[in-house]
């Protein structure tokens, strides 16, 4: 195996083997505590502008099949792993995940101690990267990962959304229990717009399952356009990186706010949260995998998550960043009328819903569409659909 190198921007250097294409790549390191779904987590646009390590110590067991992808491509800037399976045991893979990562031209690095760098980046944040198959000076990477341009202002969406609007159709088929579409959400034709900020297909998927006909628009698109289309409902999606970085979909979305039902995701709902005049700021390591614990404060329901986000969203006065947990939604006076906070993590008590009280809008932090991921929060797509049926009886 050949030889590679990973450097990160203090100074620390990992030694280990090459995997995927051979080469050099720079990105913000950040660690995923999922253990199964890196195909993926490959393909979220949201990772855009980011190395991702895995905390699982063996990566690609099940190879990869070309029906798992969440995009039309591969996002990372580089992927990090303590083993990498180059056996697949699955009937539905096509390739070795080394091979995808060829494929896509992917640099990545196994062999190194993935606990060790996992713990150091919880403890000094999250940072940029250099990882090098073909150079291995390690002061040069050094250098490297000091001068990559770093996430925080970079409009990253403007790299990752689609060129023209589309119609999305597909439904979760088969992967529902029983093959088909929910009983209880047939026959709704509500038309939905979903902001494509970076959009994952499993989002339009269950959309699409609870009955919405999907249109997808780029993240540039304006407010007036979206309203002369005169959907039921508007969906802004998941994406990459600063939302402070995108102002066009920041405007876009204040003036759509109280017009039509909104469900927010993930960066559609940091976008949200500034367009109503509240704040973000970056998280020291974010939140990234499969089994995060978030609490819904209406219901004490506690629900575990799907998450891969770098920004949060802050309320006035610190009422959605401490304390909260033993009590109800707290309510905050914003811009745009009052928003109670509804889901909050479990791990750092950072905000993980809002709900306005004065317009049809609901939006979470984490992934209600999960793939990869649990469930539990799968209903939010119905609390949508049921919000513009009663906006629009």
């Amino acid at each position: 195996m050949k030889n590679a190198i990973l450097a990160l921007a203090d100074g620390t250097i990992f030694e280990g083997g090459a995997l995927g294409f051979e080469g050099e790549t720079v990105g913000e390191v950040v660690f995923n505590t999922a253990m199964t779904g890196y195909q993926e987590i490959l393909t979220d646009p949201s990772y855009k502008g980011q190395m991702v390590t895995m905390t699982c110590s063996q990566i690609g067991n099940y190879g990869v099949s070309r029906e798992d992808v969440e995009s039309r491509r591969v996002w990372v800037e580089g992927f990090i792993v303590k083993e990498s399976s180059r056996r697949p045991s699955n009937w539905r893979a096509d390739q070795s995940l080394d091979a995808y990562l060829k494929a896509a031209r992917v640099v990545g690095i196994e062999g190194l101690d993935t606990r060790a760098l996992t713990r150091h980046l919880r403890d000094a944040g999250s940072q940029q990267g250099f990882i090098s198959h073909v150079n291995l000076d390690p002061r040069r990477a050094v250098e490297q990962a000091r001068s990559a341009p770093g996430i925080i202002g970079r409009d990253l969406v403007a790299e990752v959304t689609c060129a023209e609007r589309y119609e999305w159709k597909d439904g979760s088929g088969v992967w529902t229990p029983d093959g088909t579409v929910p009983a209880g959400c047939r026959g709704r034709p509500f038309r939905v717009v979903a902001y494509d900020f970076g959009v994952k297909h499993n989002i339009l998927r269950r959309l699409v399952d609870v009955g919405c006909a999907v249109t997808v628009v780029p993240a540039s698109t304006p407010a007036a356009v979206v309203k002369a289309m005169n959907p039921d409902g508007l969906v802004f999606s998941n994406g990459p990186g600063d939302p402070e970085g995108v102002p066009y979909a920041i405007e876009a979305v204040r003036q759509l706010i109280g017009w039509r039902p909104i469900l927010g995701i993930c960066l559609g709902h940091q976008i949200l949260g500034l367009a109503m005049g509240l704040q973000t700021y970056k998280l020291k390591f974010g939140h990234h995998g499969g089994n995060h614990p978030v609490m819904d404060l209406r219901s004490r329901k506690v629900e575990i998550t799907a998450q891969n986000h770098n920004f949060s969203v802050r309320v006035p006065n610190g009422q959605g960043n401490g304390g909260g947990q033993g009590s109800g939604p707290s309510v905050v006076e914003t811009d745009l009328g009052r928003v109670a906070i509804s889901h909050r993590s479990l791990n750092d008590d950072s905000v993980e819903g809002m709900v306005s009280l004065d317009h049809p809008v609901l939006s979470v932090q984490y992934h209600p569409e999960a793939s990869p991921g649990p469930h539990d929060s799968s209903y939010l797509f119905e609390q949508f659909a049921q919000m513009m049926e009663k906006h629009h009886a």
